[in-house]
């Protein structure tokens, strides 16, 4: 209509909508953090997720414990696997990854074996495998984690295959969800421990978890994309059924009946209309996971305009009295304005990204680590160059 609209929004049911910008934390990240109460004085998390399908971040935690919690052995290191109740020994689930020598396993976490200081640090760990029953086999290790995924009652070759399972399919399923990824898993784990010992060393500072490095901002795209694989697969689901009735039934199927677009279509529609981002009953029964994630565009006046369509909001409780997350942080700078953010409840949790931000694209890594391996494969001799998004 007007030459000066700057365009950016949808038109849905006769009205302009936005899509704000959703923060979220980065993952496939080790972030270590300081506690200060519990049992636990340390604690390293790496939320781990798949870049195909919209499977939720499986989260690892590697926790070191307090000395005076932990008084048979000191400050040793353990780890919560998915699915597992308790928390495991880091040696424990080095073993049942598949290295039994505990020269090697230092390997993977101490990565100069002349490093006295690190050893030290895991004496107590390497302490706690070895007392009380034999851990020293990676069939004991196994069967040691099963036991505390499934409980006592199943047999014990019911427990190792549980326990395979989680290892490979649920622990850190970034890294790939095949035996053999686990190789790779153990030297990802080793440096999560690592981490884990150099910020209780003193050597590296804790992360934080405000700065924007360790920041995702998920815009239009991605949202739609994740929307839109959710009622696909919800549309594959339906066609699965229908298809299956009709051939138990004999009759005579009709695929392009069975093919409803309208789930696709109208799962979209209602998302934007309403801003409860989610698929199926759940969405329409207000039981989405976001909301609010698509507003009417305000034409108060320009500015309005321009600001709404630049809005980035960061999904916490606005209820929760946190000042953290809510503060202006130095790596703000440049890239979300200071000063415009509402007042009250929302107070620095919804913030308007500067008129030049750009929010770069991510792409497959698939790609980047074919470069890595090829050694950086460039024309002739020379390197090749890079572009960046």
């Amino acid at each position: 209509e007007c030459p000066q609209d700057q365009g950016g929004y949808f038109v849905i049911n006769g009205s302009e909508k936005v899509i704000l910008a959703q923060e979220r934390r980065a993952n496939n990240l080790v972030f270590c953090f300081k506690k200060t109460l519990g049992k636990f004085a340390y604690m390293a998390e790496c939320g781990s997720q798949v870049e195909k399908g919209n499977k939720p971040p499986s989260t690892l935690f590697m926790k070191l414990w307090n000395r005076e919690n932990n008084a048979k052995f000191g400050s040793s290191v353990c780890v919560t696997l998915p699915y597992v109740r308790k928390e495991i020994p880091i040696v424990i689930v080095f073993r049942a990854m598949g290295i039994e020598s505990d020269r090697e396993i230092l390997e993977h976490i101490v990565y100069n074996l002349k490093d006295i200081q690190m050893m030290e640090a895991l004496r107590p760990s390497l302490d706690e495998a070895a007392q009380g029953k034999d851990l020293s086999t990676r069939e004991a290790a196994l069967d040691y984690i099963g036991r505390r995924a499934l409980g006592q009652a199943t047999s014990r070759e019911n427990r190792i295959r549980h326990a395979q399972d989680v290892l490979i399919r649920e622990l850190l399923p970034h890294i790939g969800i095949t035996e053999e990824a686990l190789t790779k898993k153990q030297y990802f784990l080793g440096y999560i421990c690592h981490r884990l010992l150099a910020c209780s060393l003193g050597r590296r500072f804790p992360d934080e978890r405000d700065h924007y490095a360790n920041k995702r901002v998920d815009l239009a795209g991605p949202l739609l994309a994740g929307l839109f694989k959710g009622c696909f697969k919800r549309l594959v689901k339906e066609f699965k059924k229908t298809v299956q009735e009709a051939v138990d039934k004999g009759r005579e199927v009709n695929f392009a009946q069975a093919m409803k677009q309208e789930y696709v279509t109208k799962g979209i529609k209602y998302s934007m209309a309403t801003g409860n981002w989610g698929v199926g009953k759940a969405a329409v029964a207000g039981q989405a996971q976001k909301t609010g994630v698509s507003q009417v565009l305000s034409r108060l006046t320009f500015a309005a305009a321009l600001s709404h369509l630049r809005r980035a909001n960061t999904p916490i409780g606005k209820e929760g009295k946190i000042a953290q997350p809510r503060q202006l942080h130095n790596s703000h700078f440049g890239v979300v304005c200071p000063a415009e953010t509402p007042e009250g409840q929302a107070c620095g949790l919804v913030k308007n990204l500067s008129l030049m931000t750009y929010v770069s694209v991510g792409g497959a890594s698939q790609v980047i680590i074919e470069l890595l391996e090829a050694g950086g494969g460039g024309g002739g001799g020379g390197g090749g160059g890079g572009g960046g998004g």
